[in-house]
């Protein structure tokens, strides 16, 4: 490790996603044959608010960087200083995905050979259980006088080189920095260039066979990084390093919804031999039931032609009637619910479950039904398929602030209607998409992307 050109480097950043998030300051540390050869370090100007909790955590605050030089500002020197170096970083994916992503704004490639000082301290030490960087201070004996602070993190990196070189054979060094610079060994059939082509976007890829079979479809926030991850080291499935692959197509998106909903897609459409298969969802089933204005009992119906704009009498997504009915039952008894009560069983009393002295006894009598109504409302809720939150169609505008790329996904009602690059064709999806079927995929995709209240997501009220 120590007959290279090294530099040691640490950032501290406005969060943890490089194509939103900034960089807040830059510490690295030079290194050439073992030899020391200086450090350097600085605050930089994110051009955005640094949040209380990133402000304790490291102590820089919006006060310290508002006079710093913008990362534009620094990156020409910057981009010097660690040409011909291998870059030495802690979970070296967030550093380098930064610096990359940083580089890009300003027009600059940053590719250099990367060591990740976590993945070098499980190889060589696989008995210990932690590997972040408070873990190697106090394992290794380390000092940190400023920790959270970039220079003072990268001197922990470089001290922690020093030491283990002290420690562990050369020739076990070596071949766990050969493991982790190996490059990828792609498959004959795939193009020498694929690396260069690939984008550093998110979006969803596929694997083909020279006749056409998908063997994998996959996603990543990162296309190049995850496309190039299969061919990497020696433990990955046998298809991967397959002479079969002769192509790889993918699509990239403008942000994580639109990289979900084309994977989904994808999946659905090639139906890939290694990835598990969706089902088309020609029939949805879900149970349909209210403790207050509805059927006494659960009732599985169909979802086909339900207005699911309004949806809070239905529970769950099931792929029949008979499956609707089967995880019914195993939540009634998961939950001392009345067989009879959830209508699982036909009366009269006793039900199965209370035979089996699982049912509290409702159908004998011994608890009432508005008991029985509250406790299989709470064993229901985690189903409860949520109400559509808008008053009609919306769209979604999803920005990718390194290529720049603008994309417009048009939903209602849990249906995403389809997606384009521009204003002025929403019309149009509405228009030409508006019976589009129910998908329980999409419905769980965009789910989880309102409650997580993305930070890069405009919502357009279309209707």
């Amino acid at each position: 490790m120590l007959d290279r050109a090294l530099v040691f480097l640490d950032l501290e950043t406005t969060g943890a996603t490089a194509h939103f998030d900034r960089i807040t300051e830059i510490g690295l540390v030079e290194v050439d044959q073992g030899r020391h050869m200086g450090e350097w370090s600085s605050l930089v100007n994110p051009e955005r608010p640094i949040s209380s909790m990133i402000e304790s955590l490291t102590g820089i605050t919006d006060a310290m960087v508002a006079q710093a030089p913008t990362f534009a500002e620094l990156a020409r020197d910057l981009f010097e200083r660690l040409a011909g170096k291998t870059l030495v970083a802690h979970n070296a994916r967030f550093d380098f995905g930064f610096l990359r992503s940083e580089f890009r704004r300003v027009g600059l490639k940053y590719a250099p050979d990367v060591l990740c000082t976590v993945r070098l301290s499980r190889s060589l030490y696989p008995h210990e259980r932690r590997h972040n960087l408070d873990s190697l201070i106090e394992r290794h004996g380390l000092s940190c006088d400023n920790r959270h602070r970039a220079l003072a993190d990268a001197r922990v990196l470089w001290d922690f080189t020093q030491h283990i070189h002290r420690d562990i054979e050369a020739a076990e060094i070596r071949k766990a920095v050969a493991d982790q610079l190996k490059k990828p060994q792609l498959p004959p059939g795939l193009p020498a260039d694929l690396a260069d082509r690939l984008p550093e976007s998110p979006g969803v890829y596929a694997f083909y066979t020279q006749d056409n079979v998908v063997l994998h479809v996959g996603k990543s926030t990162n296309l190049r990084v995850r496309v190039l991850s299969h061919f990497n080291g020696d433990k990955r499935p046998a298809w991967r390093a397959s002479a079969e692959i002769a192509r790889v197509e993918w699509d990239a998106a403008a942000g994580d919804l639109g990289m979900q909903i084309r994977h989904r897609r994808w999946l659905k459409r090639l139906q890939p031999l290694h990835n598990s298969k969706p089902r088309q969802d020609e029939e949805l089933w879900a149970l349909q039931w209210d403790a207050v204005d509805g059927p006494s009992i659960p009732v599985p119906v169909d979802t086909a032609g339900l207005d699911l704009s309004g949806t809070a009498r239905l529970h769950g997504m099931f792929r029949s009637k008979r499956t609707a009915l089967n995880a019914l039952r195993k939540i009634a008894d998961e939950h001392g619910l009345c067989h009879i009560g959830a209508g699982v069983q036909k009366g009269p009393g006793p039900c199965l479950g209370y035979q089996l002295k699982r049912c509290r006894g409702m159908c004998v009598g011994r608890e009432s039904a508005i008991a029985h109504s509250m406790r299989m409302m709470q064993a229901l809720h985690a189903l409860r398929v949520r109400d559509w939150p808008h008053s009609g169609p919306i769209g979604i505008r999803e920005h990718d602030p390194i290529t720049g790329r603008t994309e417009i996904h048009v939903v209602d009602r849990w249906r995403h209607l389809g997606s384009a690059d521009a204003d002025t064709d929403l019309q149009d999806i509405l228009q030409s998409r508006a019976d589009a079927p129910f998908d329980a995929g999409i419905y769980r995709i965009l789910v989880q992307y309102f409650k997580s209240k993305p930070r890069d997501g405009e919502i357009i009220v279309l209707g």
